[in-house]
């Protein structure tokens, strides 16, 4: 941290010496650096004492006289300049953005490079820097330099964990900028921060644990962007990615949170995906996990179920990992009651089962899995919960078309929520559920018929075909359950034979306009092709 400047005299520092030091300073332009000297002291000694010294500094002008000052080869005068500007703006939102403006951000920068094995004067530019870098300005001063290679130097030759703060919180504040997180990237920022954290395993010192912390999650942050996550990943040789599985096995909870978290953004593209499934990584986060089922940690639950969502999106991904037991192993989850990790566990679920069969006819059938998602499904203070357990119900109907399956979800009472997500203001929801209702209708209407008449679902449809800014593919859903319903007329009408006829043609459109809708949205035959969830879904139906 900074050296505290030598203590004057209390005698020194009165009302009349600072009044002078003041003027002084306010024509310095007149003064060698050896004569402003005394004044600087001064000052500095006064801003020790009182805060309220500022406010005078700040009428007199000095910031504006002292930043010329910082272009002087006097080591000594640089260092008690950047202190006093330091002190006099610490706080003080509008003084800080006159000195971005005034061009402070370059100068300090090569202040650093010029002097970077003197301490004391590294840590009153890192401290400027600190202060400075929230601000939009600084960091689009900063984009425009190279100030990775200096922090980067700094971070390494780092004497104590306080300046070891000082550099992670400034890198902290700038790498919101994609700009600047590849820069990061490309000069080695990734690699410093590793060897800190490596230096640092086994303390247990509080501020090596902090430092820990905000340099594994900086690691984290670094991988938001595509370009500076592809060069970390480096087909699955970057050393941040080998680093990030050791995190997966740690003992430290916070890099075992963020191994999962970094695992996560590198599987943003599928073939980091597919690679990393080569290289083994989903054992690692499956142990992980079932060392956190009972009275375990809810983030690194929730980021290993990210992770595992995320592996899991292409294809072959799927087919893989359904071989290695992964919905097997993460269902031991279904016990906890913290909604983050029920959330991200029914979505990693429905991501498993989407276009794989036999998985969505294995966990269709499973009834301690059914029952949990229908208590989920009841979510009252979760809607997320709810939203999911229910889109999972779907998915398991729409790619298993399994008999068992439709039965064990009626018989769990699933579809009541199934026709409630179907009125979900989430067009994707709607067509969801009304494409597994269309599904479950074809092949068991009879279990459909009391839920179906309970919900009044002819007058549901209805609405939706009538709405004129209702979405098409929404509309043309809800058309192929009505085709599924028509095959049986009195299932879910005001009763058996023509009344049940008529309640079904009357939300049909007119005989002779098969295109046109209430809403004045065309669905020809052609535009079924927009709609792949719904093409060969329910070959039987026929209206």
């Amino acid at each position: 941290m900074v050296r505290k400047v030598r203590f004057l005299n209390k005698a020194m520092l009165t009302a009349d010496s600072l009044s002078e030091a003041l003027k002084a300073i306010s024509v310095s332009t007149e003064l060698i650096d050896e004569e402003l000297k005394p004044h600087l002291d001064i000052l500095l000694a006064s801003l020790l004492e009182k805060t309220a010294v500022r406010e005078p500094c700040i009428e007199a002008g000095l910031v504006k006289v002292l930043v010329p000052h910082l272009n002087s080869n006097n080591q000594e005068m640089l260092l008690n300049t950047g202190r006093a500007i330091g002190r006099i703006c610490f706080d003080n939102s509008y003084q800080q953005d006159q000195l971005v403006q005034s061009g402070v951000i370059p100068r300090l920068v090569s202040i650093m490079r010029e002097y970077p094995e003197n301490d004391p004067l590294v840590n009153v530019c890192l401290l400027a820097l600190c202060n400075l870098a929230d601000m939009d300005s600084a960091r689009e001063a900063l984009t425009e330099l190279d100030v990775a290679d200096v922090l980067t130097f700094q971070m390494k030759r780092a004497p104590d964990a306080e300046r070891r703060h000082v550099i992670l919180e400034i890198l902290g504040a700038l790498d919101e900028s994609d700009t600047l997180k590849l820069q990061f990237a490309e000069s080695g920022v990734p690699e410093a921060l590793l060897m800190a954290i490596r230096g640092l395993l086994g303390c247990s010192d509080p501020h090596d644990l902090c430092s820990i912390k905000i340099a594994s999650n900086l690691i984290v942050s670094l991988l938001l962007g595509d370009e500076s996550m592809q060069k970390c990943f480096d087909e699955g040789s970057g050393l941040v990615y080998q680093d990030v599985l050791s995190w997966l096995q740690s003992s430290n909870t916070q890099l075992q949170l963020s191994g999962a978290l970094a695992i996560a953004n590198f599987a943003r593209n599928d073939s980091n995906c597919v690679k990393m499934l080569d290289l083994g990584v989903v054992p690692h986060i499956l142990t992980l996990l079932e060392q956190h089922v009972d009275e375990g940690d809810v983030s690194v639950q929730h980021a290993g179920l990210s992770a595992l969502r995320n592996l899991a999106i292409p294809a072959t991904n799927k087919v893989r990992m359904l071989e290695d037991g992964v919905t097997e192993r993460i269902k031991t989850l279904l016990r906890s009651d913290m909604p983050p990790v029920q959330f991200k566990l029914l979505g990693t679920l429905r991501m498993m089962v989407d276009g794989q069969e036999e998985a969505a006819l294995v966990l269709g059938r499973d009834a301690v899995l059914l029952a949990r998602v229908m208590e989920w499904c009841e979510a009252k203070d979760h809607a997320g919960v709810r939203g999911e357990a229910s889109r999972l119900l779907a998915a398991l109907i729409r790619h298993s078309r399994s008999p068992e399956v439709v039965c064990a979800v009626a018989k769990a009472d699933g579809v009541r929520h199934l026709i409630s997500m179907a009125r979900s203001e989430h067009v994707i929801m709607q067509n969801e559920a009304l494409v597994a209702l269309a599904i479950a209708s074809a092949i068991d209407l009879e279990s459909m018929k009391d839920p179906f008449r309970e919900a009044e679902l002819l007058a549901m449809l209805k609405k939706m075909l009538e709405d004129p800014v209702g979405a098409v593919e929404v509309k043309f859903s809800a058309l192929g359950l009505i085709c599924s319903l028509a095959n049986s007329m009195g299932a879910i009408g005001p009763g058996p034979g023509e009344r049940g006829k008529e309640a079904v043609h009357r939300i049909l459109p007119p005989t002779g306009e098969p295109g046109r809708l209430t809403g004045g949205e065309d669905m020809k035959p052609e535009n079924a092709q927009d709609f792949p969830h719904t093409s060969g879904l329910l070959p039987s139906m026929r209206c």
